[in-house]
């Protein structure tokens, strides 16, 4: 028991013990003290959750420190940090200060100066609110369609960002949904997104799209179609030159498939006139499903004499 205690048991590892210590402490405090500025990384940190940063801060910062040359050559990126504490911002332009005591950095390294020793920063009201949702369409469907009503699932978002921004923004955009050369619906699920950088959602971040394609309305030629004497007055007699027109309409197919020539007339109107020589413009009535977009010619020239001509 008395042996174990005996101070010089082992005395020469702990000879060795206290001859490297010395050793290390010698090449340590020989070393030269350097100073060296570094470009570091700024961290903003308890960012204010009710509030937006306007513009881009900066990245980075100029430090520098001061220490033992073997110290310093070990300094890595990101060992070294400046940190602003952003708790107490405000909205508005606000002035933040940067000092040594805010720079992170290893053990033995010393922060002397940061530069610049002033952050401005303008900070803007968080606002949310609800947008439409628009798709956007590329491309044209196949010969003898076109588009048709076009849906969104959701048809509205939810925006957030800088009060100014949200109060511009009226709808949502999405990718384009490509319908080239298509003879039906088209669905789609595309990515949803603003124009604007400073807006960003809350929710839903694509949408289906549905694009309906549609027959499209057609066109066709009712030819020599008489000119009919509305309104002649008693005891007149009158005929147009030429008699007849040709009528172009236009509708969709099963409308005009229905179309009979007996339901689409052409005429002229003769009220209140009498006998003479006159040029009138043709009329045609016509039924729903034909919508009228030509006649040829538009005038005709219309004889009205006394009696029987």
């Amino acid at each position: 028991m008395m042996r174990s205690m005996w101070p010089f048991r082992h005395a020469g590892l702990k000879l060795l013990s206290v001859g490297l210590a010395v050793s290390l402490w010698f090449v340590v405090s020989g070393e030269e003290t350097v100073e060296r500025g570094l470009r570091v990384p700024l961290e903003l940190q308890q960012f204010p959750p009710d509030l937006e940063l306007q513009g881009e801060p900066p990245a980075a910062v100029d430090v520098r420190v001061r220490g033992a040359s073997g110290t310093l050559g070990r300094v890595g990126p990101g060992d070294v940090v400046a940190v602003l504490d952003l708790h107490t911002a405000t909205s508005g332009r606000r002035l933040f200060h940067l000092t040594p005591e805010q720079v992170r950095a290893p053990f033995g390294v010393e922060v002397v100066q940061v530069s610049p020793t002033t952050v401005a920063l303008t900070f803007e009201r968080t606002l949310t609110r609800l947008v439409k949702v628009v798709p956007a369409v590329d491309g044209r469907p196949a010969p003898g369609y076109v588009l048709g009503p076009v849906t969104a699932e959701p048809s509205s978002v939810e925006v957030a960002g800088p009060a100014s921004s949200v109060g511009r923004v009226t709808e949502a955009l999405t990718e384009p949904v490509m319908v080239t050369g298509s003879r039906g619906p088209v669905h789609a699920d595309v990515t949803i997104g603003f124009l604007d950088p400073e807006l960003r959602l809350k929710g839903p971040r694509t949408a289906a799209v549905t694009v309906q394609i549609v027959p499209g309305p057609e066109e066709r030629t009712l030819q020599r179609q008489p000119v009919h004497l509305r309104n002649l007055a008693p005891k007149l007699s009158a005929r147009a030159v030429p008699p007849v027109v040709d009528v172009d309409v236009r509708g969709s197919r099963e409308g005009l498939n229905r179309l009979d020539p007996d339901d689409v007339r052409a005429y002229v109107d003769l009220a209140g006139l009498g006998a003479g020589e006159y040029s009138l413009t043709v009329h045609v009535a016509a039924t729903p499903d034909a919508g009228v977009t030509q006649i040829t010619p538009p005038t005709v020239q219309v004889h009205i004499a006394s009696g029987k001509d």
